[in-house]
């Protein structure tokens, strides 16, 4: 899990991130799937909890949280995005923003601990991953995200991008919402055994969305595309593909 990149900010462009991200059925099925498994595999349906959403960016995820009556502390290493979160959660309930990277973060512990689709995005991901798990009470839950390079490179060869796969999927003028550091799902399950956390789920999340060959059938079948999702994104061999992978821990 090592790299040598730094961490990536969205300072500069919330703005682009929350449209080409949840402004699209990518960063909708992602969410939507995300809070489905969490809603199965953790007691956030009963409301009351207290949740860290670090890296949270926008506050997509903390918007859910404070509907279901949870009191949230949303954290982002750019002020922009949190700008946004500020104006879209106000009046929805109890939460609080925090200015900081992961690692600046303090001792406090909570009932669940959320972090998605940041690790892919850190310089130290082994480092936050330890930090992660120090924040979550006894009994507490961790719910981890990150960009699948398995799928990654699954996809870069369903459309014929050879060369880019050859390069090691590494190009001079990087995409800016492209992740720095991609990571491989077994690399980031063996971390969990040196973790005082015990794995209660798995899932892949888009497993067929983005493979699909027309892609208007996103949108248009995007229920029918939803619920197939999750009936087999939890199931081998089809949690391997999914362009994010899931996992869900509870603290020992």
């Amino acid at each position: 899990m090592k790299n040598d990149q730094q961490d990536r900010s969205f300072n500069d462009i919330a703005d682009k991130f929350q449209k080409n991200i949840y402004g699209s059925t990518k960063g909708r099925l992602r969410h939507e799937l995300l809070l489905a498994h969490l809603i199965q595999h953790t007691p956030i349906s009963y409301g009351g909890m207290t949740i860290l959403d670090a890296g949270g960016g926008t506050g997509m995820m903390t918007e859910s949280l404070l509907n279901m009556q949870h009191k949230v502390t949303l954290t982002d290493i750019a002020m922009d995005p949190l700008d946004i979160a500020k104006q879209k959660l106000t009046g929805l309930g109890d939460f609080s923003l925090i200015n900081a990277d992961i690692l600046s973060l303090g001792e406090q512990q909570y009932d669940l601990v959320i972090c998605h689709a940041v690790l892919e995005w850190v310089k130290n991901p082994q480092q936050v991953l330890v930090k992660l798990a120090s924040m979550v009470k006894p009994n507490g839950y961790l719910s981890l995200s990150f960009f699948n390079r398995d799928a990654q490179l699954f996809g870069n060869m369903c459309y014929g991008n050879f060369d880019y796969v050859e390069q090691g999927m590494k190009v001079k003028n990087r995409v800016r919402l492209t992740p720095n550091n991609p990571l491989r799902p077994s690399h980031v399950l063996a971390e969990f055994e040196a973790l005082p956390l015990t794995i209660k789920h798995q899932a892949g999340i888009r497993c067929f969305h983005d493979y699909l060959r027309d892609l208007d059938k996103q949108e248009k079948h995007y229920q029918q595309l939803k619920k197939l999702e999750l009936e087999y994104g939890w199931q081998q061999p089809y949690l391997w593909l999914g362009k994010y992978f899931q996992i869900i821990a509870q603290k020992d």
